[in-house]
């Protein structure tokens, strides 16, 4: 579960070289998020259903899904090396978490690749990353359209529950089958002499959602009416990078 990023460029003027290598990164991530959104319309408007029988979603769409999230991990980099004035500590838990939901359950289990919460939570991802990564590469390059930032600071109100809706079934889906079996569990005894438990790392991680949403949901809904304004009406230029 992650809240859009609220990534600000560094108070010091970036060099040209590290201005094109973020346009770059950022373009190549919408594009990225593009194709995925664009994989999941393909899969269920203009394929049949023979072809839906045939291959799950996950290994429709997983390549890419892959790739570009976990690509998110420079992320951290680019705030620890000030590349963006944005929080290590904070952007190292908002990747990991969507990075726990690709890697630490949906290729973790069998069940949650077959969870109806899969095709929410790419819908929502996809939709989200394509404006946010957007935002941040016209951003760099100072033409950020304002519906672009309308989009930015709006569209959450819908993808951000729908997103954390599919990403709980995903879960749900997972503990169902580490319940039933020790998959990424230790027990003892072991040389580690440790134990623990992938089915009630699961539960830790589910029940967190239900403090941690409520702040970032409405986080996000202080941010939009800073940006924005109370009545929506603001310029791109209000806010740079959030």
């Amino acid at each position: 579960m992650t809240a859009p990023n609220t990534t600000k460029p560094p108070t010091k003027e970036h060099s040209v070289i590290i201005k094109a290598y973020l346009f770059i990164y950022n373009a190549v991530q919408v594009l990225g998020w593009s194709y995925i959104l664009y994989q999941l319309i393909d899969y269920y408007l203009l394929q049949s259903s023979g072809f839906r029988a045939q291959i799950t979603l996950w290994n429709y769409i997983r390549i890419a899904v892959i790739i570009f999230q976990n690509a998110a991990f420079v992320e951290i980099l680019h705030a620890s090396l000030g590349f963006v004035k944005s929080n290590p500590v904070i952007t190292t838990f908002q990747v990991f978490s969507r990075m726990f939901v690709v890697v630490g359950v949906i290729m973790a289990t069998p069940t949650a690749k077959l969870s109806p919460g899969l095709p929410a939570a790419l819908f929502a991802w996809s939709v989200t990353e394509t404006i946010r990564y957007s935002y941040y590469a016209l951003n760099i390059i100072n033409c950020v359209p304002h519906f672009i930032t309308f989009l930015r600071y709006t569209s959450f109100y819908f993808l951000y529950p729908l997103g954390v809706s599919g990403e709980l079934l995903c879960f749900w889906w997972a503990q169902s089958y580490a319940k039933t079996t020790s998959v990424w569990s230790m027990e003892l005894p072991n040389k580690y002499n440790v134990i623990f438990s992938y089915y009630i790392c699961l539960w830790i991680v589910m029940l967190s959602y239900l403090p941690l949403f409520p702040k970032l949901y409405m986080h996000m809904v202080a941010q939009r009416r800073k940006v924005l304004g109370v009545n929506c009406v603001g310029s791109s230029d209000k806010k740079k990078y959030n």
